[in-house]
């Protein structure tokens, strides 16, 4: 509880206080007049100013004005002998208890996004002249040298000059798997160094790296309002002055017919206080707030209430292939030795003659083979244009490319037809076999298809891959439809037309890497970036950001979306339907303030612990 919160409470236990001691005293009149005011203005005394200053700057209809007018009034009757002095108090402290619970809720609401995203690096040991300084983030240039002790956050985003360690990342993609960083790596900050020693060289200033911009965009993700939020909004500014005409209007027209000024006077001043629509204006914000703060928790950035509001009614998902559901790096998939040559001596033999190539294929050898090659063993190395490389490994004449290559040898093989890149190896002019590279589909890919049909999503992949590739890599996650051997702009086209194509009322939203796909990313109804451990270009091109490039995450934000949407409809209907009864009992007389204000903040109480629920992910 923080210590704004503390003195509310010590306001409401000394108003209690004292207002049971008065209750219980022998004085009447005037002078209980006096007595009574003073719990009432310990409790209520910044509820009359805030009502006061609304007045001066023209926002006169607000819930601290109908308490004022309320509360006022109820201490006004007493002097007329109606003895509601303990009446208004009460009133007062119901009210002061139910704004309590509300900023204790909220509080609890931001502390839950604060904790899951407590990533703002407290200090940088930045090396000056050999020695280490404690210096704020925000102090360190571009350039500069800074340390990382076992157990510190890394506070800016640089590159690895020396040592090795385990990072944790959970912080910023919700997963606890941790990721291991050598020297010559990048690192972002916001990650735990869990063991070595690092010394990082500086990439970039604080208020420019990752955990700034992640920062920015969930501070600043309620000012981009829902359609609900709006309708709130709208709804309290018509909604107030309308209950206080009413309110004017009971406390007038039946005494003019019927006589009983007091007795509807009293009734009008109920009437304001049930009408505070304190449920609807805290609760609906509060359930955007939470489910955002949800989505936060579990690696999901979601720039605004209107994202999430819009990811609830979508029907239709469109992803690109590569670095989406594809891991986006080439994988040795299958060895085919030849018949008398063995699968070892068959990728040893690719990667000898590959070892002198950057291309990602010849990595891509090289890593498959698990250990480090020889540069002594391979001579004579010739790469050919369209084809391949040959190379003498160890005396023997070796190649390794296309059938084009094997061709131009005269070297015959045996075609592989499977989709993917192929590897054709030989040495001394003979066949050893061939090595079938691919991108490799995510191991989430195929469930995170699978968790968004079962959701009723329609599901579309766009490719520049040929068409025999993007079948089989369709086919392989179960997706609805494919487009394969499209431009960037060709995948503009298509999502275009299947906007047009989209369910009335639904939206459509496109999943890419966040930089090559950003025209197709802002076309959508939602675009949803890879966010690659806070990839700026992600960050700024899209709505919603997946920190961990897990696909599986789109369909937990759905769930996510649409719990938050259930919740608000529920509050919705909830508060309007016991308002409406509240008003009318009070109006009939039926309602006393007491039990007024009592349901009015039992009302906003459940509403917000409804909100709440939406911090919970699941």
């Amino acid at each position: 509880m923080s210590k704004k919160q503390k003195k509310v409470l010590i306001r409401i236990l000394l108003a209690a206080a004292l207002t049971l001691l008065i209750a219980l005293s022998p004085v009447s009149g005037l002078p209980l007049f006096f007595l009574y005011l003073i719990p009432y203005l310990i409790i209520g005394y910044d509820v009359l100013r805030k009502a006061a200053l609304g007045v001066v700057h023209g926002e006169v209809f607000d819930e601290n004005f109908l308490m004022a007018v309320a509360t006022v009034g109820a201490m006004a009757l007493g002097l007329f002998g109606d003895n509601s002095y303990a009446e208004a108090v009460e009133v007062m402290l119901l009210y002061q208890v139910g704004e309590l619970f509300q900023s204790y809720a909220v509080g609890k609401s931001r502390r839950n996004i604060t904790s899951l995203m407590d990533i703002r690096p407290d200090y940088a040991n930045l090396e000056r002249d050999g020695q280490l300084e404690r210096v704020d983030p925000d102090e360190v240039q571009t350039g500069d040298i800074i340390v990382v002790r076992p157990g510190e956050r890394i506070p800016l985003d640089g590159v690895i000059l020396e040592g090795s360690s385990t990072l944790n990342t959970s912080a910023l993609t919700g997963e606890s798997l941790p990721r291991e960083a050598a020297c010559g790596d990048s690192v972002i900050n916001g990650c735990v160094n869990m063991s070595g020693l690092l010394k990082i060289r500086v990439t970039r200033p604080y208020g420019e790296s990752t955990v700034a911009k992640i920062l920015d965009l969930v501070e600043n993700s309620s000012l981009k309002k829902a359609k609900a939020e709006n309708f709130i909004t709208k709804f309290a500014r018509y909604y107030t002055p309308a209950v206080c005409i009413g309110a004017a209007v009971l406390a007038v027209l039946p005494p003019l017919i019927a006589g009983g000024w007091m007795e509807w006077i009293g009734r009008a001043l109920t009437f304001l206080v049930i009408s505070c629509p304190c449920a609807l204006v805290i609760s609906i914000p509060l359930s955007f707030f939470s489910g955002i703060g949800g989505a936060s928790r579990a690696g999901i950035l979601v720039k605004g209430g209107n994202y999430l509001e819009a990811l609830a009614d979508t029907r239709t998902i469109v992803f690109d292939k590569t670095g989406t559901l594809t891991k986006g790096v080439f994988e040795v998939a299958e060895l085919s030795p030849a018949e008398g040559a063995d699968r070892e001596t068959l990728l040893e033999t690719a990667a000898l003659t590959e070892s002198y190539s950057s291309h990602p294929i010849s990595k891509s050898l090289r890593e498959a083979l698990g250990r480090e090659t020889d540069p002594n063993r391979v001579t004579d190395v010739e790469e050919i244009a369209g084809g391949g490389v040959t190379a003498r490994v160890d005396g023997h004449e070796t190649a390794a490319g296309n059938g084009r290559l094997m061709e131009r040898l005269g070297i015959s093989y045996l075609p592989c037809e499977r989709p993917g890149t192929v590897v054709y190896v030989a040495k001394d002019g003979h066949y050893l076999g061939s090595i079938l590279i691919s991108d490799q589909p995510k191991p989430s890919a195929a469930a995170a298809i699978r968790g968004l049909q079962a959701q009723n999503v329609r599901t579309v992949m766009l490719t520049g891959d040929s068409g025999r590739v993007a079948q089989a890599v369709a086919k392989e996650l179960g997706i609805d439809e494919f487009h394969s051997d499209l431009l960037p702009g060709d995948k503009v086209q298509k999502v275009e037309a299947l906007l047009a194509q989209k369910p009335a009322r639904s939206t459509l939203a496109f999943v890419g890497d966040g930089i090559n796909d950003a025209p197709v990313l802002s076309r959508a109804d939602i675009g949803i970036a890879m966010g690659a451990l806070g990839s700026d270009a992600a960050i700024e091109a899209a709505d919603i950001v997946l920190m961990d490039d897990d696909p599986q995450k789109i369909s937990l934000a759905m769930r996510i979306s649409r719990k938050c949407l259930r919740i608000v409809r529920q509050n919705i209907v909830f508060a309007l339907g016991v308002k409406a009864a509240c008003l009318i009992l009070g109006a009939l007389g039926i309602t006393g303030m007491q039990a007024a204000i009592f349901a009015d903040v039992g009302v906003m109480v459940l509403a917000v612990l409804n909100a709440m629920r939406a911090l919970k992910v699941s």
